[in-house]
């Protein structure tokens, strides 16, 4: 919440490989009558813009398009001018609107975008990031996987997953996508959709920035994530512990993984407790952009466990995992 006294806007990244449905996805967004007014930055990778043209006309919403390239790399100033006009409009009465979805190119990667939102002073008192939303072929997409690194970060950030074309993909071949998608992000929900089928408040109401919704690391999230028999170039893996952090050594630890790996993680999430704290905080990042926060209170009999995910390309999980439990309050430094 700003200090004017409004409410922020929250965003949603719509992400995903060529072809994957996001513009299908889009428009039941668009056209469904759900009670929101949502405004759509949309981008097509050249010259033209395409989807423009396969976007529902029909409708209340306002569609601002950057047409000079990726949202995500060459035309990020514009993202920023497109969202800071967007907001004036609105602020003039120009416009209404209730929340902002940004529709990316199927070749971006979300990191830039994401950092855009959570840095800008401006577009921070205006905006809130709701979550990131990947869409996933079913029927192509263990090729585009194995082929395409941008395909694996776009999996990597997400807060959801939706697995679109179910129809044109086998039982077996669904099982595997589902499961390697599981392996590549443990933290994120999958759901499957035909033609963009998905439920609005689903796909809109994430949450996946607000440290409240940490407790998403739900009884079914895995103890370790487990190998996925893939070369991958984005992976991730799970620290536990039932006892609690020294505070000192873990903000030390932190500070030198994100220097040496920051450029590589992408999402980190979870709980943590800490010996000198009865408190429970929530720990969470992007890249080297991390934030530490209080959560809810621990309840009574409950477990003190820390649990925390990391999604990243090609991280080394066992000195990792290795050097976070060299920081547990009991561990010796020896």
């Amino acid at each position: 919440m700003s200090g004017t006294g409004f409410r922020q806007i929250p965003v949603t990244i719509l992400t995903g490989f060529l072809g994957s449905g996001k513009t299908t996805l889009l428009n039941r967004l668009l056209s469904e009558q759900h009670g929101q007014r949502i405004a759509v930055i949309e981008n097509e990778f050249g010259e033209v813009n395409i989807d423009s043209q396969l976007l529902v006309r029909d409708t209340t919403e306002e569609i601002v398009q950057t047409e000079n390239g990726c949202l995500c790399c060459t035309v990020r100033g514009d993202l920023k001018r497109g969202l800071v006009d967007l907001q004036k409009r609105r602020a003039a009465g120009e416009i209404a609107f209730d929340r902002v979805v940004i529709e990316t190119t199927g070749l971006a990667q979300p990191a830039p975008i994401v950092q855009t939102l959570l840095t800008d002073p401006y577009l921070g008192a205006h905006y809130r990031l709701d979550g990131v939303v990947t869409l996933v072929d079913a029927h192509h997409g263990q090729a585009q996987l194995d082929q395409h690194p941008e395909a694996q970060e776009q999996v990597g950030f997400a807060d959801r997953l939706v697995l679109t074309k179910p129809d044109l993909a086998d039982s077996d071949e669904l099982v595997a996508l589902a499961d390697r998608l599981k392996d590549m992000n443990p933290r994120a929900e999958l759901r499957m959709a035909r033609f963009g089928d998905a439920a609005v408040d689903w796909v809109l109401d994430v949450g996946g920035f607000d440290p409240d919704t940490v407790l998403a690391l739900h009884p079914g999230f895995p103890r370790y994530a487990r190998p996925t028999g893939h070369s991958a170039h984005v992976g991730s893996f799970v620290f536990r512990s039932s006892e609690p952090f020294d505070r000192e050594r873990l903000e030390y630890f932190i500070e030198m993984m994100l220097e040496w790996y920051g450029a590589d993680l992408l999402r980190y999430k979870g709980i943590l407790a800490f010996a000198d704290d009865p408190r429970r905080w929530i720990f969470q990042g992007v890249h080297r952009q991390r934030t530490l926060s209080l959560g809810e209170p621990w309840a009574d009999g409950e477990s003190r466990e820390s649990v925390v995910v990391f999604i990243g390309v090609k991280l080394p999980a066992g000195p990792l995992r290795q050097g976070l439990g060299k920081c547990l309050a009991g561990a010796s430094l020896s």
